[in-house]
């Protein structure tokens, strides 16, 4: 099984639930506990639900960026034009799924040492240097993880490059 980033939090909480999972790829697990994203997360949470109930669909966007991705707030201000926008905000109600499952990664921290499968944790070698080091906390917590760094990669997936260490992955 493979996961990207809250995706990734996602595997290990469907692998630590005992799911018939036999190897697990990780990029960029956002596994944060002790810099206050839970907690952070969970009062996003509900400023998200009230965005959305609204019907503020993009200022709900912002605000998961800004706060939980830690963009600055004049980049967030610059991609509201940006092309894509408008599928961000299509998919905004999803941020507060993505919210919930980061705000309950105490729990998931717990759990760890009881997933025992192959599993490779990847960072991208230009990520926020946050984003590598919860990469290689997380391989350190789990018994039987590997973490490989793909050098000049950052938190965007880049198929051609990412395919190539899966594919050795789940082929061995």
């Amino acid at each position: 099984m493979f996961g990207f980033s809250s995706g990734a939090v996602l595997t290990l909480k469907a692998a630590a639930s005992g799911l018939a999972i036999s190897r697990l790829a990780l990029y960029e697990p956002p596994f944060l506990v002790d810099d206050g994203l839970p907690q952070r997360a969970r009062d996003v949470s509900v400023r998200l639900t009230e965005l959305l109930s609204s019907g503020r669909r993009g200022d709900a966007v912002e605000l998961y960026q800004t706060e939980m991705v830690g963009i600055p707030a004049e980049i967030v201000a610059q991609l509201r034009q940006a092309p894509f926008r408008p599928a961000l905000e299509n998919i905004a109600h999803t941020l507060v799924y993505e919210a919930t499952i980061l705000g309950d990664m105490p729990v998931l921290a717990q759990q760890l040492p009881s997933i025992t499968i192959p599993t490779l944790v990847i960072s991208g070698g230009n990520s926020q240097a946050r984003m590598r080091s919860a990469a290689q906390t997380l391989t350190d917590a789990l018994p039987n993880a590997q973490h490989r760094s793909l050098e000049g990669q950052t938190h965007d997936l880049v198929p051609a490059v990412l395919a190539p260490v899966l594919e050795e992955f789940f082929e061995s």
